[in-house]
């Protein structure tokens, strides 16, 4: 099981970031849409002995071409090491927020695949582009405009995928699986691996054939003061997270679903700085991960350590020492193991 951990923060301190939580021993550093751009830090850990890649790019409100490019770019850079993570995001952002257009979300993302492999193709092999689909065209390609060799596999295409049709289709059709963060082990192994299993099934494929990439927030502290500042941090992240009607579906797995109107009626009226006063330490510890670094390790092998091939952790604080600290533990109890 691959640890990987988010490469976030301001651009300018990006360089600095991804060295630091490099040395600690990661094994990926991904980014996110959230307040700034998701490609751009991921070029100063091109150099670095890691895997890289966007966790997750926002799909919908960007041409195939554009992610073409981007992606064969990080990934010629970084040696090869850059897998290009797609998410759909919701009908409210996309229309809204990117003032893209909204509809289909899992025949879209379906297709948006095979249009990226027929531009790489094109790119790699020189196969004619000739992509004409329900939702995109690509069909001109001059030799002024294929970048130079990419000197590896093409990129891989993880997706991020929550409810049953995207999440076998995904199973289908793309190399990798992103699980949101806001899950458990009890959820990933009772709901989510069934569907991509029949996923996988339908497409003739095997479990070695999916990178099954698992969220998870977690925070490994030295600190009693560490552990609280953390702890302050997460309650409003997963309480962020509890809000959205989608992600429902985990928390009525848990028994928990009463608590998803309650978070929603608080974001509706504005009053965010409460929002993770409703998530108490029961819920907390059922949804995330915190308490001494080897704690924390034991706790993600125990609950993830058959299921996931990597993870990516959302982690709240700044400390080195501990990330490097609960590294350590996994690396040690797996070799034992």
């Amino acid at each position: 099981m691959l640890i990987d951990a988010g490469l976030t923060g301001d651009l300018n301190g990006a360089a600095g970031r991804a060295r630091d939580l490099t040395d600690a021993g990661l094994d990926g550093l991904f980014t996110f849409e959230g307040n700034s751009d998701v490609f751009f830090p991921l070029v100063h850990a091109t150099d670095l002995d890691v895997d890289i890649y966007t966790n997750v790019a926002i799909a919908f409100p960007r041409s195939p071409m554009h992610l073409a490019y981007q992606a064969w770019d990080l990934h010629r850079a970084s040696g090869g090491r850059f897998a290009l993570g797609l998410g759909t995001q919701i009908k409210p952002h996309i229309e809204r927020r990117f003032s893209s257009t909204w509809g289909k979300p899992v025949a879209r993302m379906v297709e948006l695949i095979e249009c990226l492999h027929a531009i790489w193709d094109n790119w790699i092999d020189g196969v004619p582009l000739a992509h004409h689909g329900e939702f995109y065209r690509a069909d001109l390609m001059t030799p002024i405009f294929v970048p130079p060799d990419l000197g590896h596999p093409r990129p891989q295409i993880w997706a991020g995928a929550l409810g049953p049709r995207m999440t076998e289709a995904m199973a289908q059709h793309a190399d990798g699986i992103i699980i949101h963060p806001f899950n458990t082990g009890d959820f990933l192994a009772e709901r989510t691996l069934p569907m991509i299993e029949a996923g996988l099934e339908a497409a003739g494929r095997t479990r070695e054939d999916l990178v099954l990439n698992v969220g998870c927030i977690a925070n490994p502290c030295l600190t009693d003061e560490e552990y609280e500042r953390a702890s302050t941090a997460m309650r409003y992240n997963l309480a962020f997270y509890a809000s959205t009607p989608a992600y429902r579906v985990t928390l009525d797995h848990h028994g928990l679903g009463d608590l998803q109107p309650k978070l929603r009626e608080i974001t509706k009226g504005g009053d965010w700085s409460t929002l993770g006063d409703l998530i108490d330490d029961d819920v907390l510890d059922l949804l995330a991960v915190r308490g001494t670094p080897d704690a924390c390790a034991a706790r993600l092998i125990e609950e993830y350590g058959g299921l996931a091939d990597r993870m990516s952790l959302t982690v709240s604080t700044a400390n080195t020492e501990a990330l490097s600290a609960m590294l350590a533990a996994i690396a040690t109890a797996t070799s034992i193991g």
